[in-house]
């Protein structure tokens, strides 16, 4: 599988409209979704792959993007949506919807789990899967937590997102105290999270500040990009990630092999509370992409 360049849907437009298209009949589903340039209101077809279907079921979802913060902001490439997320997506909810034998993901147990996202970026995946998981948190840095919100408050049309109670928790280095009373039982939260923060502070500032509810399934979607960032992004796997409890989900868009290698490396040498161990797991995208899943075995204690 080759390598390329930089994978965004399209960063010169404002607004996007993607559609995922699911054919619960015949257990197939669109091996591409529909997306749509927006402009006023009238959508424009880009492209698409769907097979005709007798029972079809839409999901539809408008996301905002921030073109200038992309060319503007050092740093800054959550502000548009990338193909990853969107190829991701249409995989969950094809599996999901058709309750395919052999999805990554069991269908069951994402209902009553707690999926956490590392840089959520416009809140696609968020928006896209928090309907069919008993709890998602969206988290990224604290400059993208506006577009977050903008996209979810856009989004509340929708039937399923619509019944969910959205919740935010800020700080200024992460999850930050107790949520409000009416955000507690939030289907959806928002969250600033600073990788290089956490992998800095001290141990009493993380239990004071990055104390989440326990996380079922840790979902990194191409995050994987600079090699700067991979220590802080290491250290947050490994500190969010409770031996024997949480699955760690990694998808990248492959780009740069040596980043990709380094990332490899340096998960498999950290040293922590467990022993981590990574699987590869083939055809679960086509396309440039690699998918791994983690967990993180509890350290037998010798002390006796």
């Amino acid at each position: 599988m080759g390598f390329r360049g930089l994978g965004h849907v399209d960063s010169q437009q404002d607004t996007l409209a993607i559609d995922f298209v699911i054919d619960e009949q015949s257990e197939r589903a669109a091996t591409e979704p529909a997306v749509y340039q927006t402009r006023s209101r009238r959508s424009i077809k880009k492209k698409s792959k769907v097979p005709t279907a007798s029972r079809e079921h839409v999901i539809s979802i408008e996301l905002l993007q921030d073109k200038t913060a992309l060319r503007s902001r050092k740093g800054d490439t959550g502000s548009v949506v990338w193909r990853a997320s969107v190829d991701f997506a249409q995989y969950v909810l094809r599996s999901y919807h058709t309750r395919a034998p052999d999805a990554l993901l069991d269908a069951d147990s994402l209902c009553a789990a707690h999926v956490l996202e590392l840089g959520a970026g416009t809140g696609l995946l968020g928006i896209a899967l928090s309907p069919i998981v008993a709890r998602y948190t969206l988290t990224d840095i604290d400059a993208l937590i506006p577009l977050i919100q903008k996209n979810l408050a856009h989004n509340r049309s929708l039937p399923s997102l619509s019944r969910n109670t959205v919740g935010k928790r800020r700080s200024a280095h992460g999850a930050g105290g107790s949520a409000p009373k009416d955000e507690e039982h939030a289907s959806i939260s928002i969250e600033a999270l600073d990788w290089e923060a956490l992998r800095h502070a001290s141990p009493a500032l993380r239990r004071s500040s990055f104390q989440y509810p326990a996380i079922d399934v840790l979902l990194v979607v191409d995050c994987i990009y600079h090699p700067s960032l991979l220590p802080a992004l290491l250290s947050t796997i490994d500190y969010l990630t409770t031996p024997g409890v949480t699955s760690v989900l990694v998808v990248v868009e492959l780009r740069a092999e040596d980043v990709v290698r380094e990332f490899l490396a340096g998960w498999l040498r950290l040293e922590s509370d467990g022993i981590w161990q990574v699987w590869s797991v083939p055809e679960v995208l086509d396309g440039p992409y690699a998918v791994w899943v983690g967990w993180k075995t509890p350290r037998r204690n010798d002390n006796r």
